[in-house]
């Protein structure tokens, strides 16, 4: 983060402020009082996610997998749903389970954590490891 003069702003700087241009920048800045901040952001790193989607290894799955279950079986029947209906909204995918929405969507987001699941613009579908996994009889 540094601190910029008006002056000094360039058409680059405007479209990544999502500006088509520095006129256009600069008078949507006409007015302000203040000092102007330019902030870069860059990813950190990989997300370690989709490492784990396209690794097939399921070893140990099973036992991790039964540990959420808990006393109440959701994983492998939310994997299932997701397998036979990819795209499915995750409200639909709640009322299929008889869940809230936020509730189910944090279920698929475990999942998802575990590599087994990936999101799509709408709905879910199952990662590599997921179906992987679901083949050798998770």
């Amino acid at each position: 983060m540094d601190t910029v003069a008006t002056e000094s702003l360039t058409d680059d700087d405007a479209r990544a402020a999502g500006y088509p241009d520095r006129a256009a920048l600069r008078a949507a800045l006409t007015g302000r009082d203040g000092a102007i901040y330019r902030i870069a952001v860059a990813p950190a790193g990989a997300d370690p996610r989709v490492a784990l989607r396209e690794d097939s290894g399921v070893a140990g799955l099973a036992k991790r997998l039964d540990r959420m279950d808990g006393k109440s079986p959701w994983t492998r029947e939310t994997l299932r749903l997701i397998a036979g209906q990819p795209g499915v909204r995750a409200a639909d995918l709640a009322a299929r389970r008889g869940l809230d929405t936020l509730v189910s969507k944090r279920a698929v987001r475990r999942l998802k954590e575990l590599g087994l699941t990936e999101s799509l613009d709408v709905g879910y579908r199952l990662s590599p490891r997921g179906r992987a996994f679901l083949d050798g009889g998770g």
